[in-house]
């Protein structure tokens, strides 16, 4: 995946932006390939956002990594008991997450993070082995429309319920698939999603799935 060229839209995009680099960046190597998922290949909850910030996770080479998104989740994550720290800046950072996988059906960051659908559809076979690898799942948390319908298909549901925040969507294999709002900026700066909304997801996601209980192994730092 990580050397995957199939989409020229975004393989130009993600190498323009790391060759040209924000200025606060300027003197860091941006990663400007795609971004595989990282977390505890254990998980119970698996998370599912959009894509790669061009300047987060396309230059950390880590998924909502050094971006506001990422911010935002991993202190919501870290305030319920499945990150050890509230920060990720860097893949070594030493973050590490504990039930939790995080992912995103998007693999390269597109330009105004809009990918297109045959973009999504590029990027489906690595979102399908990521998935299929994480057998002990039994929640999927997803972040936005988009994560909702990719991890729609890949658990061919259907008929598919209207996405809404904190909408649950019990599979025919027992597992659960939860709506959140994404956690862009654009949402939380605006108070369309605040932390006790997002944390509320997430203490929900802990119940459903039995998760965040000592002893879990922790994941990569990838």
């Amino acid at each position: 995946m990580v050397a995957c060229r199939a989409c020229p839209r975004l393989v130009l995009w993600r190498e323009q932006v790391a060759a040209e680099k924000r200025a606060a960046y300027r003197d860091q190597e941006y990663w400007g390939r795609g971004v595989p998922g990282f977390g505890d290949p254990k998980a119970r909850i698996l998370i599912v956002g959009l894509a790669p910030a061009a300047h987060g996770a396309n230059r950390t080479g880590r998924v909502f990594t050094g971006d506001r998104s990422g911010d935002f989740l991993f202190a919501a994550l870290h305030r319920v008991g499945l990150a050890n720290q509230a920060e990720a800046v860097g893949i070594d950072d030493g973050l590490a997450l504990t039930d939790v996988f995080i992912t995103a059906p998007v693999k390269c960051a597109p330009p105004a993070n809009k990918p297109t659908p045959d973009e999504r559809a590029a990027c489906r076979p690595f979102f399908e082995r990521e998935v299929t690898a994480l057998a002990a799942v039994k929640v999927v948390v997803v972040l936005g429309q988009i994560g909702y319908v990719a991890a729609a298909s890949e658990f061919d549901l259907r008929p598919r319920p209207t996405f809404g925040h904190g909408v649950e969507v019990p599979l025919d294999d027992g597992r659960t698939i939860l709506c959140s709002y994404h956690v862009s900026q654009q949402n939380t700066f605006t108070g369309r999603l605040t932390e006790p909304m997002f944390d509320a997801v997430l203490v929900r996601a802990i119940e459903l799935a039995g998760a965040g209980r000592p002893g879990s192994s922790a994941g990569d730092r990838r």
